[in-house]
């Protein structure tokens, strides 16, 4: 709620329950559009299932367009907005085993809490991975300190290093999402399993 408020309106305690309200809501879209299915979150990489994609890109483009509005009639600094440090390396290596773990295991971390919240236990061993994988990570931060913080490149956003304005560069990421859906929808019809269609009915 930041860029939104001043301290003086809403307290620090006041935001976190705001974040305790809306991670409830985020929890609840998720389960509602089958997020706690690892079949489902799986059936990303294999083609047969595109939900993923299309409920996160169009959740980007609303986000997109509401901080584009919401700045463009001066209700929002997005120069507040907080944009974590980019450090390359560390940010591939991070994707290729986070996308391994997603791909064996049919979760990423915030759907993996979402399943075992309705009590699936594959979900809670997969919970049990990322607080080992944090444990590994936090102990021997020394040994990899140095490629962690390697090839930073600030807090970059996509506009600046492309050099054009914000509105051009969401009216693309509309085209390529619109594009992207296509591509899934496709893709649903290629790779169709009969067993998959249904277990989903």
């Amino acid at each position: 709620m930041g860029p939104l408020v001043v301290n003086e309106i809403i307290s620090a305690e006041t935001n976190l329950l705001f974040a305790f309200i809306i991670g409830i809501a985020f929890g609840f879209v998720l389960e509602s559009n089958g997020f706690s299915s690892s079949r489902r979150l799986a059936g990303m990489f294999y083609g047969y299932d595109t939900t993923v994609l299309k409920v996160f890109f169009t959740a980007a483009i609303t986000g997109m367009l509401g901080l584009l509005f919401l700045s463009l009639f001066g209700w929002l600094d997005l120069g507040l907005i907080y944009i974590n440090p980019t450090f390359l390396w560390s940010a591939i290596g991070g994707g290729v085993i986070m996308g391994a773990g997603f791909i064996l295991g049919g979760y990423c971390p915030g759907t993996s809490f979402c399943a075992a919240a309705i009590g699936k236990l594959d979900a809670l061993a997969f919970i049990g991975g990322i607080f080992i994988g944090i444990f590994i990570f936090a102990e021997g931060y020394p040994l990899w300190e140095g490629f962690y913080k390697a090839k930073d490149l600030g807090s970059p956003v996509l506009n600046d290093l492309i050099g054009t304005s914000r509105g051009v560069m969401t009216l693309m990421i509309i085209v390529v999402a619109l594009v992207m859906f296509w591509v899934g929808e496709w893709s649903e019809k290629k790779f169709a399993r009969d067993d998959y269609k249904i277990n989903q009915h």
